[in-house]
């Protein structure tokens, strides 16, 4: 094991050139996997969520089902941030013309997407749970809620905005 860790170091570590070695193509499309993973996996969760507590208000409240679907939309975008993201670094992937720059970048972009995605999904759960639930015994907590709802969305979109600025380096 240690040895293959000393490999790996010193393929890294050793030389810089800008050309493609298998190092650099790994870490490009490490980044590209971890954008759609870690965004899904946020998305789901905050889907699932809020899915949960939507499911528990309408019982009490029908009529408020469709008002209460908003978490799980917001939930439900933070996957398509992941998934733009994985096809902006993905076609920049080229057999010629990648540079170990271009590969640490797009791990940095896959990972700032999906990671913040993941922070964003579990925020939108947990809040929508709780607010879809509140906003079901006492309407005007809505709006409070939406707000609540709208920064935690910021946080994902903070970490696109970040990666596209890493994926186009």
């Amino acid at each position: 094991m240690h040895a293959l860790l000393t490999y790996y170091l010193s393929v890294l570590l050793d030389s810089y050139s800008d050309e493609p070695t298998s190092a650099s193509f790994f870490f490009g499309f490490m980044g590209c996997a971890s954008a759609l993973v870690f965004a899904c996996f946020g998305a789901a969760y905050g889907t699932a969520k809020s899915g949960v507590g939507v499911s528990a208000m309408g019982v009490m409240r029908p009529e408020l089902v469709m008002r209460s679907i908003i978490p799980i939309v917001m939930a439900g975008v933070i996957g398509i941030y992941g998934l733009i993201i994985a096809v902006i670094v993905s076609a920049a992937i080229s057999e010629t013309d990648y540079s170990p720059f271009k590969g640490f970048a797009h791990l940095a972009a896959g990972l700032s997407v999906g990671l913040s995605g993941l922070a964003a999904g579990m925020a939108i759960g947990i809040v929508g749970d709780a607010g879809v639930r509140a906003t079901a015994q006492q309407p005007r907590l809505f709006v409070g809620m939406i707000l609540i709802l709208i920064f935690a969305e910021a946080l994902a979109l903070y970490g696109l905005i970040v990666a596209l600025i890493l994926s186009t380096k």
